[in-house]
């Protein structure tokens, strides 16, 4: 890769007093990633001519590409300098796990909600966009599980709620739309557990999960895009109507999501 050709006497940001230098950092390399400068891949400027560039110290320079690479925007490679991800989605959207759980169990509720919005989305995306293999691969994971639904009072949650999110994933990356993707993947953790502790507690819902599931399937498989959106839409409203109405299931994710 080819260092840019960035003039050290012109910095490319001026250090305000209300903005730390950190800031300062964080804000002039994301311009300079903005304005092509750098690019995925991209080898930053030795540290001296990158602080000057920029207008700052080398210690806060420092500080900064530390607080891009908890980003996911930069990685130093020790001993051959610090270079810029490939800054996909899915890599920069991940801090977003760590903000979802921060989320009280009061509000796990709001959270399937906007889940269900992204997923209804993605699953309208994913029957114009599967294919066969894909298709296979969802029903596989469902065949997995059919014993365990057909003997529910044995059933093993744990792996029903892996077959669960298996499923969901296989629908999220099908909609062929990564950053998509990545925001339901942020949320999953929090969310789908919801569904384990409404799979132990109400009778019944290990079946109705299983046959909204075949039912969301079917109509990928026939790619038939309206008819997934809503298979998907009325299959995440019963989570979220458990989740709202049954406070417990938020604290049971949240210790669950602890562990």
């Amino acid at each position: 890769m080819t260092t840019p050709m960035t003039s050290p006497t012109a910095p490319l940001a001026v250090v305000s007093p209300l903005r730390s230098q950190t800031d300062v950092v964080v804000h002039g390399v994301k311009e300079m990633i903005t304005t092509g400068q750098l690019s995925a891949g991209s080898r930053l400027p030795i540290e001296k001519v990158l602080a000057e560039q920029l207008g700052v110290s080398r210690s806060s320079l420092r500080e900064g590409v530390r607080a891009l690479a908890l980003m996911g925007v930069l990685e130093t490679r020790q001993g051959d300098g610090t270079y810029v991800t490939s800054l996909d989605a899915s890599l920069l959207l991940a801090p977003m796990g760590f903000v979802v759980d921060l989320q009280t169990p009061a509000e796990s509720g709001h959270l399937q909600s906007v889940r269900r919005v992204l997923e209804t989305e993605a699953a309208a995306l994913a029957a114009q966009r599967i294919g066969d293999h894909a298709v296979k691969e969802a029903s596989g994971v469902l065949a997995s599980i059919e014993n365990l639904v057909q003997h529910p009072s044995n059933a093993d949650h744990d792996t029903i709620m892996e077959a669960d999110i298996a499923f969901h994933r296989i629908i999220a990356h099908a909609s062929g739309n990564p950053a998509l993707e990545a925001l339901i993947d942020a949320l999953a953790s929090r969310t789908v557990r919801g569904r384990m502790w409404r799979a132990i507690s109400d009778e019944g819902a290990v079946h109705t999960t299983h046959r909204e599931h075949l039912a969301i399937l079917s109509a990928l498989a026939a790619h038939d895009s309206e008819r997934a959106r809503l298979r998907m839409a009325s299959h995440l409203l019963e989570v979220e109507d458990y989740i709202v109405t049954h406070p417990i299931a938020g604290a049971v994710s949240s210790s669950l999501d602890a562990q």
